[in-house]
């Protein structure tokens, strides 16, 4: 899985490449959302038009990112979901658990006024990087 960020006003979004499966999939996926959380990012939305492929690992990491995320006060979108992981996620009867869109621009309309931005660091920009595993 590969995912690589970028930043859209107060919002972050992370673009998943690869499958979502148990292994390194699901654990890049947690890494990712607890840096950008971390950062002090308070909206994150996941696009999630290149994940060729949910297990239930996967799954559970989704659901996992959105506690976190409600749990620390910010929200979490998911975006562009194809037919494979759409099913998934209907079966699993989660998919009403997400905020699911299919326009990037709507998704982040959607997000509440407040919040989002993280404070810069001082001293130059970490910044979040781009992860890659070696399953997809």
């Amino acid at each position: 899985m590969h995912v690589a960020v970028r930043k859209h006003e107060n919002a972050v979004i992370a673009d998943l490449q690869g499958r979502l499966v148990i292994g390194i999939g699901d654990e890049i996926l947690r890494g990712v959302v607890n840096e950008l959380l971390a950062e002090g990012w308070k909206k994150i939305l996941l696009n999630l038009t290149g994940v060729t492929a949910l297990d239930s690992a996967g799954v559970g990491e989704l659901v996992a990112s959105l506690r976190t995320t409600h749990h620390l006060g910010a929200e979490m979108k998911v975006l562009n979901l194809n037919e494979r992981v759409r099913r998934t996620l209907h079966m699993a009867a989660l998919l009403p658990v997400f905020d699911v869109y299919d326009d990037e621009a709507a998704a982040l309309a959607a997000f509440s006024a407040e919040g989002g931005v993280p404070p810069q660091p001082a001293h130059g920009t970490k910044g979040v990087k781009a992860h890659r595993g070696d399953n997809g």
